[in-house]
């Protein structure tokens, strides 16, 4: 199993390590990793883009682990996930998203950012917006959101075939859970599945909520089958 963290965070976060907490105790294969720029990974955050932490996340496929995986992608992660998913199809067994942020720099882009912002955006290349997570604010770069587009799912049918259960929170303020539901419609494989929690928010961490990530993850290393088991 490999875990995907969200935008911002890092490898050290609730459901990273309660996860790699609950594959040991199941003797299961768990890896987790800080894209670049984030957590304990080198590189500047400002100079990262979707591309780029979709390809970390290809590297450690290929690097660090062998046979089918199960990825578990939490917000911005939900989306490496399903990039992960299309660049090696051979190598997914299933996926878990939990406030799963596909496509999240158009949101931003179009709907979040005033005429002011997207015009900051426009001359320095940088806007700065609050993080709810932190003390810092966040930096947004007109890379980011180039390359966002240029790494769309949500244009039409995804062609991942493995098995995807989503999670979301309905109080959620800053993914919409419509977007798990859009998600659901277009990834082109039959077993597909949408919880949502009416009280859930974006972390989804809290112990009830957790519980049902963890069921869903061992639902999907049950659908991996003994191979994945082998895994180092």
């Amino acid at each position: 199993m490999v875990f995907l963290g969200g935008f911002t965070s890092d490898m050290t976060g609730t459901k990273a390590t309660v996860l790699e907490a609950h594959c040991r105790a199941k003797g299961a294969a768990y890896v987790r990793f800080d894209y670049t720029g984030h957590g304990a990974s080198s590189g500047r955050f400002e100079d990262g883009t979707i591309g780029r932490w979709a390809s970390d996340a290809v590297a450690v496929l290929d690097n660090l682990t062998r046979g089918p995986q199960v990825l578990v992608g939490s917000s911005m992660g939900g989306w490496i996930m399903v990039l992960a998913a299309l660049a090696r199809p051979e190598r997914i067994a299933g996926l878990v998203g939990v406030a799963a942020a596909a496509d999240f720099t158009e949101e931003l882009a179009r709907k979040r950012f005033d005429a002011r912002a997207r015009e900051t955006l426009g001359a320095a290349g940088v806007v700065y917006v609050p993080n709810p997570y932190g003390d810092e604010p966040t930096a947004i770069t007109r890379r980011l959101i180039d390359d966002g587009r240029n790494h769309a799912v949500l244009t039409g049918p995804i062609p991942v075939p493995c098995p995807v259960r989503l999670l979301h929170g309905m109080a959620d303020p800053d993914v919409a859970w419509e977007l798990s539901i859009r998600l659901a419609e277009l990834i082109e494989s039959p077993d597909v599945s949408v919880t949502l929690v009416k009280s859930g928010d974006h972390r989804m961490s809290d112990p009830s909520n957790l519980a049902l990530l963890l069921e869903a993850v061992d639902e999907m290393r049950r659908v991996a089958g003994p191979d994945a088991e082998k895994t180092p």
